[in-house]
This record gives structure tokens, sequence and C-alpha cells, in this order.
């Protein structure tokens, strides 16, 4: 059984983030059910996960004190088919990455009765390797998916650049969280969360506003 030491690890990047206090995600789709029990006994709640299925039977197999109290946060690209599953297991899904998707977990939700939580990723340098939606798109379809049933849009998420330097990165993440606030009054919505940050950039991201920071390998190394 592989041990871990995220209680050291999570005090060391507290400590390095101070005074930010953001909420930390525990990234977990590369580690066992085991990290996660790790990282719920060193105080943390929030656990990311991005593959559907290897995602669901693990939470499943959690105790139920840890599934109970623990929030899941669905952090990859979500394809439309796999929504239904999505939605029952997962209580935040941080990568609406289209309308499309906003859409389908609409549906989802609302056959579930459930009142899905959203965050809307949003691609600000436009890598066409990523997705999300980009600057334009947001603003042009942000009011649709606001209006959707059963859908909380609570914030939004982004990711850095690929092999941008720290300025570069700082530049990216002041946008996201400047297109909140625009969003916030625009459409007098009040968005709290701002997903942005993981292990290689995450004292840039708080320092810009993030209100969620994604870790993994430095929370399980």
């Amino acid at each position: 059984m592989t041990t871990y030491c995220v209680k050291q690890n999570l005090l060391l990047v507290q400590k390095s983030i101070v005074p930010y206090t953001p909420n930390i995600v525990a990234v977990t789709k590369y580690y066992d059910k085991e990290a996660i029990i790790d990282a719920y006994d060193a105080g943390l709640r929030d656990f990311g996960e991005s593959r559907a299925i290897d995602a669901i039977e693990k939470i499943e197999s959690l105790p139920g004190e840890i599934r109970k109290n623990s929030r899941f946060h669905f952090i990859g690209h979500l394809q439309s088919n796999k929504t239904d599953k999505v939605v029952k297991h997962f209580d935040i899904i941080q990568s609406v990455d289209s309308l499309k998707l906003a859409k389908a977990i609409s549906e989802s939700a609302q056959k579930l009765d459930k009142i899905q939580k959203v965050l809307l990723q949003v691609n600000i340098s436009e890598e066409v390797q990523k997705f999300g939606l980009k600057e334009g798109e947001l603003y042009s379809k942000f009011q649709e998916i606001i209006k959707l049933p059963n859908l909380k849009v609570e914030g939004l998420m982004c990711m850095a650049p690929l092999n941008a330097n720290d300025k570069e990165i700082e530049a990216v993440f002041n946008k996201a969280n400047q297109i909140k606030s625009e969003l916030n009054n625009k459409h007098k919505m009040n968005m709290q969360e701002l997903s942005m940050g993981m292990s290689n950039d995450y004292k840039i991201a708080v320092a810009q506003g993030a209100t969620m920071i994604r870790l993994g390998r430095i929370l399980f190394k």
C-alpha cells in the first residue's frame, strides 16, 4: 500500500500562501482511494477527479463517512453522454466548456431533481489543445447558460497556458478574475468561485484572486 505524506505537504502549501486561504481541491485522479483517505485525515474535504468511470468506482468504494462529508469536483473534459453519471456522483462540475454541455448537465440534473453546481471553463489564451469557452463565447453564451433549469453557475475555472512564464500566467489569472467581475456586474450575479492554479502555479493564482486551487502532485509526492 502506498504511503502518502499529505498532512505535512498540506501544511507546507498553506504556509507558502499566507495570508491567502483558498479552498484546496485535492486532485486524486492519478491516485488510489488510500490517497483520498489520507487527504481526508489531513483535513481536506474537496477532491477532484477527471475520468468519470474510474472516479465513480473510487468514490463508491470510500468509507461512508468520507463520502458523506466530502465534496467531489469533476475537473476534466466531460462528454455529454456521461452527464447522467457525473451529475449523480459529483457535487461540482468545474469543466463546463460549452453551451451544449451545460444543456446536457441541466437535463441530467432535472431528471435527478438536483441543483447542479458548476463552474464555466474559460480558455483565455485560446490554446487549441485545451477545452474551454473562449472569452467572446463566454460573454455571448453566458445569459443562456445561467437561465438553464437546475444549473447553478458558481464561478469560473481556467488553466495557465502551457510553457508560459510567470508574467504570462499572472496575466491570464488576472484576466479570469476581471471576467468574473464583469459578468457579475453585467448580469447582477454574485459568483464567488474562481478555480485556478495547480501544483506549479498555485502561488500566482492565489495572488490573482483564486478561491480554489487544484493540487495533486504537491500534496501526494
